[in-house]
């Protein structure tokens, strides 16, 4: 086990890149830096994906192992000014993949013989649970409604709910969530002002 130390502490300072580049050099401790920085993100937003925080760890290896992997490519995409993509955005976007890749696998062991869900549901992240902020400014004004806004969110239409879903959950920017999402980041911006009167509507029924 590493002692925490003043390395340690100014490792925790450094950016995304020159933990990439330290790694990459032969320090293990940066990745060790790196995988702190985003673990708990990224278990919490897996976690809600699939409503299993058991499979969460497992899933969550994965996304690390992957980062490792990636490395070499990362840091030269890191530097690049064409495809310069932040790194919390390319692991918020593997686990994505990642989970939908479960979920599909669990979906078509409980529905094998029958096609119950359609090809946009599958593709959207489901059942996830906001964190308590923030919340719709002008209703949900009490703590109690966190569970309301939940049940709301899932009834909104898939490609709005997973855009909302990023933005309360993870409170991602719609940079970030385009990129997840694989869409453009207007369109990203679009969904969640269509879906933002939804919610309201919603949420006005139990205030």
């Amino acid at each position: 086990m590493i002692k925490p130390n003043s390395t340690c502490a100014q490792s925790a300072e450094l950016s995304d890149t020159v933990l990439i580049s330290q790694t990459l050099a032969g320090d293990d401790r940066a990745f060790e830096v790196l995988m702190q920085r985003y673990h708990l993100q990224l278990y919490n937003f897996i976690g809600r994906c699939l409503k299993d925080y058991e499979l969460a760890h497992d899933v969550l290896q994965f996304v690390f192992m992957q980062l490792y992997i990636s490395l070499p490519k990362l840091e030269h995409n890191l530097h690049s000014k064409r495809t310069k993509t932040p790194l919390k955005s390319w692991l918020f976007q593997v686990a994505w993949n990642r989970c939908m890749d479960e979920l599909r696998r669990r979906r078509s062991i409980l529905f094998s013989e029958l096609d119950l869900l359609d090809e946009d549901e599958e593709m959207t992240i489901v059942n996830i649970i906001p964190d308590a902020h923030p919340l719709p400014e002008e209703i949900a004004e009490h703590h109690e409604l966190q569970t309301v806004l939940a049940h709301a969110i899932q009834k909104l239409p898939p490609r709005l709910r997973s855009v909302v879903s990023l933005r309360y959950a993870k409170g991602l920017s719609f940079v970030e969530i385009g990129r997840v999402l694989n869409m453009p980041e207007n369109t990203a911006k679009t969904y969640f002002q269509r879906a933002r009167p939804l919610l309201r509507s919603e949420l006005a029924l139990h205030s």
